[in-house]
């Protein structure tokens, strides 16, 4: 039976996306940069090759806050302090939350049945406000933020350090739910742990990343979990 649900923040219960777009918007405007969808689009990609390589252990989280703004400068040809722009970005976005459909009846209905606890590789200067925000810390034992823990997911350090701090831990009582491959479902694989994929989007799996139980909807994490409860 599955005890301890291991939930990941950004692209699974709030919608991460939406949050980047409005800070990103707010950012380049304090900035004097017009938010071109082509300048959107750039950052993203940018954002997203830095984010696996800080995963993959090739850059730290310093370089990739700062070496995202200061490449896209670079390209936009743009004279711009990325430090600034850093440090402008993490203030919008550390401020309110934006729910994705189902999160708020999913925790609320998981809640008393399971000890939740939240696993994010979101920085910790951001982190803290959007989740006082959305107002879920009632809902979880512990919040793990991995710039707090030294380590980031999918590292086995990262989970070593939640699972010393989860109550009479076993590895077959507990699941990992999370949007990314790389952080989340790698993650789990690491530590030896259950994983559900939250793939809304119908992406592709790849190859050497083990995926135990995939879902579209966070309605449908309930019936899954009573699902491998029986088994």
């Amino acid at each position: 039976m599955i005890k301890n649900i291991l939930f990941d923040l950004d692209d699974t219960l709030l919608d991460f996306q939406k949050a980047e777009a409005v800070a990103l918007k707010n950012t380049l405007e304090n900035l004097g940069i017009s938010p071109t969808e082509r300048t959107f689009a750039r950052y993203s990609a940018i954002n997203v090759q830095l984010w696996e390589a800080l995963e993959e252990g090739r850059l730290t989280r310093e370089q990739v806050l700062t070496q995202r703004f200061s490449l896209l400068f670079d390209e936009l040809g743009a004279d711009v302090c990325s430090e600034t722009a850093r440090d402008t970005y993490e203030s919008f976005l550390g401020i309110g939350h934006y729910f994705l459909p189902g999160a708020p009846e999913l925790l609320e209905l998981v809640y008393p049945k399971y000890r939740l606890y939240l696993v994010t590789n979101g920085t910790a200067a951001v982190q803290p406000g959007r989740i006082k925000s959305a107002g879920i810390s009632k809902y979880f034992k512990e919040i793990f933020i991995s710039q707090n823990l030294g380590f980031n997911k999918p590292h086995i350090e990262f989970f070593s350090r939640c699972f010393a701090a989860i109550p009479d831990f076993r590895h077959d009582e507990t699941i990992i739910i999370g949007d990314s491959l790389s952080s989340d479902i790698k993650g789990g694989n690491n530590a030896k742990i259950r994983t559900c994929w939250f793939n809304p989007n119908r992406k592709p799996r790849r190859e050497g990343i083990i995926v135990d139980h995939e879902i579209s909807k966070l309605s449908e994490f309930p019936a899954l979990l009573a699902q491998i409860d029986r088994e």
